[in-house]
């Protein structure tokens, strides 16, 4: 099979080294010369070397014989030091990696032709454009491709600092913050990528300065951490990084592999790891397949899943540093734990793990305690609430019949969720919060059990008069079992759900909450709901409500609960609709402001389920970005779920700062379970 590859970066000609191991003639086409390189250093996982050795055993000894190793994360922030070690990282110069495989390559009998230009799809059995991410042969139409920006403004240059750390610099400046994310790949030098948002790369002024003006810019913001050492250029240059994605890999003969199908973004240091990983299984799978269309589906059902959970991995890191400045007034060490937890892919756990040293500070700031205290992990940290001392940061909801069990089961606050009136129950079931005495006997029974009870105050609005959860989601009761409703405006919630009556009676529907509020009887706190497609939640969003001059309501009736409860509440809030033309995060960062301002003392984060065709993503943790993002921003305490299932993932959520209470998720029930 006689092999075209467009590209002579570390992709196109790992794949020239394993195609030439099979035998098969290859010819790798690039424009520039052999020692031209535009980055610095590449950084290799423990992973990575595995799949390399396995591939081609003189390659990997060569690469590895070349690399710099190094243990620690440097965390420089808020004038302050932190060190994480217990990590596994190497690196190499990108020209000696280009040079390990132009010689390995070369060797094989692969024909390495560089300074040339292609303009046209060469005669070929196979053609494999690995031409990068301004690749000339991946278009749209065949492939699906979408190229958007990620993250902010980034400028790559080398250093002659000799660093023995992963560095990351958080340097605050008249214009806002800038950060530096370096590392070595010698003994001598070292990568230091800059990086700002944008509105701080402007008013800088760095969108009209020569190169020279940038290095001097750049060395005079990282002063400190240079320590006398210089910035080095090679056509270093502000950038946006371009997010590549493809929905189809191939088309025909012509394959896609590297930057040129996809790219995740600097900040997680897995660019060239993804790169020569596509060049092993796109070997392996034509070695697996004599039919070349075989070969190639085979290549891209088992890529694509990957490098898409890289790319998630690698948009919420670029997110993350997005919005670094939201966190300046953390402590260095909780700052330290939410960057080195910030993809995902390192939990409370993992870093414990590494370095328990770390952990164990971490764990005493967290507390409160002096950094040498022996403490619990976070989740079983007591938190104060006012007058009231939650006895740890799990928090269930729960039935009336469940509450106990639920306490025994580890949670510490038991959230049960009443109806203010009949009407405004969900289903049959749902108990209605008109008399003080069985909440005052739940409450005791969640005392003596050791926990606290919250008691929460809805109205279903569109989405009540519905069959018990076990028959599904929005299962409207027969009509002659079905109770009126109400909402906002006259929208149903669901195809096949009731129209709802217009509710033009505020004043009586917030009388109605007050006088739940007083029948909580002994409940420690209370929960306004403002979320999930509910009454007061229909009202907030223009999705739901058509009389823009009553969508304040909700806040109205938070003021008036706020007045008859003396004791801490929380607001239940959308924070996202999560459907075009409804609220945006933006929209319910500033609610939850107005929330706290108003008297909540914490806010349960929430998004979707306004309306019927809401598409929340339900992966593990899928809303404790938006509680982040909440708790920085509007400045209030947050209570997160989103199928958090384990202690580690909430210690991980809380240690970080991204949240003050998780409300775990059971672990669905194994198949061989129901069975």
């Amino acid at each position: 099979m006689r092999t075209v590859v467009i590209g002579g970066g570390p992709a196109g000609l790992y794949l020239a080294i394993l195609l030439r191991k099979a035998g098969h003639p290859v010819t790798v086409l690039e424009r520039n010369a052999p020692d031209a390189t535009f980055g610095w250093g590449v950084v290799f996982s423990a992973g990575t070397l595995g799949a390399l050795r396995d591939a081609d055993v003189p390659t990997h000894q060569a690469i590895t014989d070349s690399f710099a190793r190094w243990s620690a994360v440097d965390i420089r922030f808020g004038g302050r030091l932190v060190r994480a070690g217990g990590n596994d990282f190497t690196a190499i110069a990108r020209t000696r990696l280009l040079a390990i495989l132009q010689e390995r390559a070369r060797d094989l009998g692969a024909d390495l032709r560089f300074g040339v230009e292609v303009d046209t799809l060469p005669d070929a059995d196979l053609v494999v454009a690995a031409d990068g991410a301004n690749s000339r042969f991946r278009d749209a139409r065949r492939f699906g491709a979408a190229v958007r920006p990620e993250g902010g403004k980034y400028v790559w240059f080398g250093t002659d600092l000799p660093l023995d750390a992963f560095t990351f610099s958080f340097r605050e400046t008249e214009h806002g913050l800038f950060q530096a994310h370096a590392y070595p790949f010698d003994e001598h030098r070292g990568t230091w990528i800059v990086e700002c948002a944008e509105p701080v790369w402007r008013r800088a002024g760095l969108d009209g300065v020569t190169e020279a003006e940038s290095i001097a810019f750049c060395e005079r913001v990282f002063a400190e951490d240079l320590a006398g050492h210089a910035l080095l250029s090679n056509r270093s240059r502000w950038l946006d990084f371009p997010r590549v994605s493809c929905k189809r890999w191939y088309d025909g003969n012509l394959v896609l592999i590297g930057d040129a199908a996809h790219t995740a973004h600097f900040s997680i240091g897995s660019g060239t790891k993804l790169a020569m990983e596509d060049a092993v299984a796109l070997a392996a799978a034509l070695e697996r397949n004599g039919d070349l269309t075989a070969a190639l589906a085979e290549y891209e059902g088992e890529r694509q899943p990957v490098v898409e959970r890289f790319q998630k991995a690698a948009g919420d890191s670029a997110a993350y540093f997005l919005r670094t400045a939201r966190y300046t007034g953390y402590r260095p060490i909780q700052f330290a734990v939410n960057l080195l937890t910030r993809s995902g892919r390192v939990s409370h756990a993992n870093l414990a793990a590494r370095d328990p040293d770390l952990v164990r500070v971490a764990d005493a700031a967290f507390a409160g305690a002096a950094p040498g205290a022996v403490v619990p992990p976070p989740v079983f940290t007591p938190l104060d609430l006012g007058a009231v001392r939650l006895p740890n940061r799990m928090v269930a909801d729960a039935s009336p019949g469940s509450a106990v069990d639920a306490v025994r089961a580890g949670a510490g606050l038991v959230a049960v969720a009443a109806a203010v009136s009949p009407e405004g129950r969900v289903c049959p079931e749902t108990p209605v919060l008109d008399s003080p005495e069985p909440w005052t006997k739940l409450a005791d029974a969640v005392h003596a059990a050791g926990g606290l009870l919250a008691v929460r105050l809805t109205h279903a609005g569109a989405r009540g008069a519905t069959r018990s959860p076990e028959w599904g989601a929005d299962i409207p009761l027969p009509p002659d079992q079905a109770w009126p409703l109400v909402a906002a405006s006259a929208l149903p919630y669901g195809p096949f759900s009731a129209v709802p009556t217009e509710l033009t009676d505020l004043d009586g529907l917030t009388a109605r909450f007050v006088a739940a509020a007083g029948h909580a009887g002994d409940a420690d706190v209370l929960e306004l709901d403002l979320a999930d497609g509910h009454l007061l939640a229909g009202f907030l969003s223009p999705l739901t409500n058509r009389r823009p001059e009553t969508r304040a309501f909700p806040l109205a009736v938070l003021d008036a609960v706020r007045a008859a409860w003396a004791g801490p509440l929380i607001v239940r809030l959308c924070v996202d609709d999560l459907a075009p033309g409804g609220l945006t995060a933006d929209d319910g960062v500033a609610i939850a402001r107005q929330a706290r301002e108003r008297g909540a003392d914490v806010v349960h984060v929430r998004a979707g389920h306004t309306v019927a065709e809401s598409r929340p993503d339900y992966g593990p943790g899928h809303l404790t970005a938006l509680s982040d993002r909440v708790r920085a921003e509007a400045g209030v305490r947050t209570l997160v779920g989103g199928y958090l299932t384990t202690a580690d993932e909430a210690n991980t959520v809380l240690a970080a700062g991204r949240a003050d209470l998780c409300a775990l998720s059971p672990r669905p029930t194994p198949l061989e379970e129901l069975g």
